[in-house]
């Protein structure tokens, strides 16, 4: 975790430059009033669409790739600094990114930022006066001699996202496809930016780019839906063969290649947030009205599913609207909402190049929450997962066991400016790190944190019980737009039948790392501040009390508790997970736990160059869960103990209120237990 927050203050100061080798300036000066973009590659005004950087109002914004940071936090401001700024600094900076907004209150006059274009170029600004309706600036933009041409970083299912290397990747026949890159296009702004109107037909070269599939010894042209200079979106050609296949981009007079691997078929299902994961979209088939936290979708009806990817249908056009679609894989399309297989009335083409729809009949008898899992397999290969708000009669969904309801969510998740705190209260049983045995640790944490730049509530990770969602990524570093400021709780102490022990800072735990304020904690393992053996008992009440801080940003006094079940839970079959065959899904058994609480199971499978995890969510009370094979068989096969498998009940969360909590705080404990698991 240290890592990670050292690295994400770094980003909010630094800005990305790609290396460049000759260099030919555009300066000049520009005025933006809210609402106006700019392109620093041309030096010309946007509407707001298009160009590098949008002012608000209230922050400076990215668009697109662009990137970058004031560059205070270097020492570098006013006119002295910005002169300073060469190709050469912006060139030793490239290990760092971030594309998170500038607030208005820290672009003071004399600030200076560093970018990387959507062009990019290596660029430079210095704030020369700013109010709540206008930013003014200088500029300088470092610009190669010569054309660019198009770099191509990656090729997905434009819903998927599902990186290549899992049995689930590839581009099938009839599938719309995204190109990541720079310079593939040229610049849009407006309606050029948008998507075409294929009931006219999509066009095969746009915005300068024309896009060629290779495969089986010929070649083919995707129709386009856009093209842009860091993405495209296009059709894979309903005759391209299954197998190695390459995708060049042509643009600027050069071009650049990629290979990707054709599939016959690799579903993946739009989100709502278009990131491949979170809440799926799904309308409703009579109104077209998209089901949401505060709309759920209700049992025993019938809902729409959007994606693509389920294969080719000859009769069915990929360049022009088709008034009269037809079905796809229809008889081998399955999905399964909350683990449980629903029925299929409809799968194929929606009538529009490239987009399937699926109509599917929510099972009468299903789980239900804000959070219940979907996900769409054809010919046998899983698709991506997601998640769909279904109860009985519709309306604001609920998950009581889990602490949250449709109308918090659908609040919580359009923040990107809150604080909340957390107190918990955990002990873990895993796989002792040298030798053979278990090693039994205890944990008690506060945490308390002002973020911005990103929502309360992530859109990947939220289940419902019963259900089960899957993540997979490139085993690569990452990066975040969230600014994340630690809040002083003043003294923080938990109290149960063991006695009172005091939680301590990050930097009294770990003082040989940076430390991050707003960290408390006391673990059973160290001797700066150790919990007693056997704190945690059945039956327990635990007491935690803050007083209060007194350094800003400070979090007022407060008081929670947590009660543990009697009896504690247990995990009773971890021998028999230990080596777990994919295909045939895998049982897990426990006992004891409190009621209405939840049992989470997670793991992890890795090869080396893909990575890929599962959660599964049920009831305590069923004391019994089957992770299903159409789970599992998207990660891929780990050698001898590699993966890992791990299994825990947590408490119900109890909601607090402090001072200096926007979005409050939340108590819960919980007992875990983790393995060493190898996947066949």
């Amino acid at each position: 975790m240290k890592n990670n927050l050292f690295r994400r203050t770094l980003l909010t100061v630094l800005a990305l430059a790609v290396p460049i080798t000759a260099w030919a300036d555009i300066s000049g000066t520009a005025t933006l009033n809210s609402g106006q973009g700019f392109n620093l590659d041309t030096g010309t005004m946007t509407s707001g669409t298009g160009g590098d950087i949008v002012f608000t109002g209230s922050s400076m914004t990215y668009v697109g790739s662009a990137k970058g940071g004031s560059l205070a936090a270097l020492g570098i401001s006013g006119a002295s600094g910005y002169a300073t700024v060469t190709p050469t600094i912006l060139q030793a900076l490239v290990s760092f990114a971030s594309n998170a907004p500038i607030s208005a209150g820290s672009l003071p006059v004399g600030t200076v930022v560093g970018l990387q274009t959507n062009g990019g170029n290596g660029s430079k600004l210095l704030v020369t006066a700013i109010t709540g309706s206008s930013l003014s600036f200088q500029y300088t933009t470092y610009e190669t001699t010569a054309p660019t041409g198009p770099t191509i970083t990656k090729v997905l299912n434009n819903y998927s996202y599902i990186p290549a290397g899992f049995v689930n990747s590839g581009i099938a026949p009839s599938t719309i496809f995204t190109i990541f890159g720079n310079n593939l296009a040229a610049p849009s702004t407006g309606a050029a930016a948008g998507l075409q109107d294929s009931t006219h037909g999509i066009p095969t070269t746009w915005n300068g780019a024309t896009v060629t599939v290779s495969a089986g010894g010929k070649n083919f042209t995707p129709g386009l839906y856009y093209a842009l200079p860091t993405q495209i979106a296009a059709v894979m050609p309903a005759a391209t063969p299954v197998g190695p296949a390459t995708v060049t981009v042509s643009y600027n007079g050069t071009s650049n290649a990629f290979a990707i691997q054709v599939v016959a078929n690799a579903l993946g299902l739009d989100s709502y947030y278009g990131t491949g994961s979170g809440l799926i979209t799904a309308t409703n088939p009579t109104s077209g009205v998209l089901y949401n936290y505060t709309n759920s979708a209700p049992t025993g009806q019938p809902v729409v599913f959007w994606g693509s990817g389920s294969g080719a249908n000859a009769l069915d056009s990929d360049t022009t609207y088709t008034t009269s679609p037809h079905p796809v894989n229809q008889s081998n399309t399955q999905f399964y909402i909350g683990n449980q297989q629903a029925t299929v009335l409809y799968a194929g083409s929606s009538g529009y190049p490239g987009l399937n729809q699926y109509n599917v009949v929510i099972p009468s008898n299903s789980q239900t929450g804000c959070g219940v899992s979907v996900v769409g397999v054809v010919g046998g290969v899983t698709g991506n997962f997601g998640a769909l708000p279904i109860e009985p009669g519709g309306g604001v969904c609920s998950d009581p066991a889990l602490g949250y309801n449709g109308t918090q969510l659908s609040t919580q998740v359009t923040q990107t400016n809150y604080s909340a705190g957390t107190v918990e209260l955990f002990q873990s049983t895993s796989p002792a790190t040298s030798g053979t045995g278990t090693t039994t640790t205890s944990l008690a944490l506060g945490t308390f944190e002002q973020n911005t730049g990103s929502t309360t509530v992530t859109t990947s990770g939220f289940i419902s019980l019963g259900s089960c969602i899957v993540t997979e990524v490139v085993v690569v570093t990452g990066t975040t737009t969230v600014t994340t400021t630690g809040m002083d709780a003043g003294t923080i102490t938990v109290t149960g039948p063991g006695g009172t022990v005091p939680l301590v800072s990050e930097a009294s735990l770990f003082p040989s790392i940076p430390s991050f304020a707003g960290f408390y904690a006391t673990i059973s393992s160290t001797g700066t501040s150790t919990l007693p053996a056997g704190f945690i008992t059945p039956g327990g009440t635990y007491t935690f009390q803050g007083t209060g801080g007194t350094t800003p940003p400070t979090v007022g006094p407060f008081k929670t508790q947590i009660v543990f079940s009697n009896p504690l839970f247990q995990w009773t079959n971890q021998a028999a997970a230990a080596t777990v065959t994919r295909s045939a899904g895998q049982q897990i058994t426990w006992t004891g736990g409190s009621p209405g609480t939840y049992v989470y199971m997670s793991g992890s499978s890795s090869n080396g160059s893909i990575s890929g995890g599962f959660t599964c969510f049920s009831p305590v009370e069923a004391q019994a869960f089957n992770i299903p094979g159409f789970v599992l068989d998207t990660l891929p096969a780990s050698t001898t103990g590699a993966g890992n498998l791990a299994v825990g009940n947590s408490t119900v969360p109890v909601n607090f209120s402090a001072t200096g909590l926007t979005s409050g705080g939340a108590a819960l404990g919980g007992l875990s237990y983790s393995i060493n698991a190898t996947y066949k």
